[in-house]
């Protein structure tokens, strides 16, 4: 499955507009997206997004259950 281009950004730029300071699971992000009139296809799609980004230092998973989402202090 490929990622497209901007959607890590749109996730990134709609949860610091909404001043989401906590870590949130996938659904949670999925409907601050909605809130803010950004159609996403799903919460899985939100969290493949995220887990990739995770390979990178940008996002950490916090496991459990469910996996919650935090973006890093510092980008890459």
């Amino acid at each position: 499955m490929r990622i497209r281009h901007g959607e890590f950004e749109r996730i990134r730029s709609v949860l610091e507009e909404a001043d989401a300071e906590e870590p949130l699971t996938a659904r949670e992000i999925l409907d601050v997206l909605a809130a803010h009139d950004e159609d996403f296809e799903s919460a899985h799609r939100v969290a493949t997004v995220l887990g990739r980004r995770a390979q990178t230092g940008e996002v950490e998973v916090i496991q459990g259950q469910p996996y919650r989402y935090q973006f890093s202090d510092h980008e890459t």
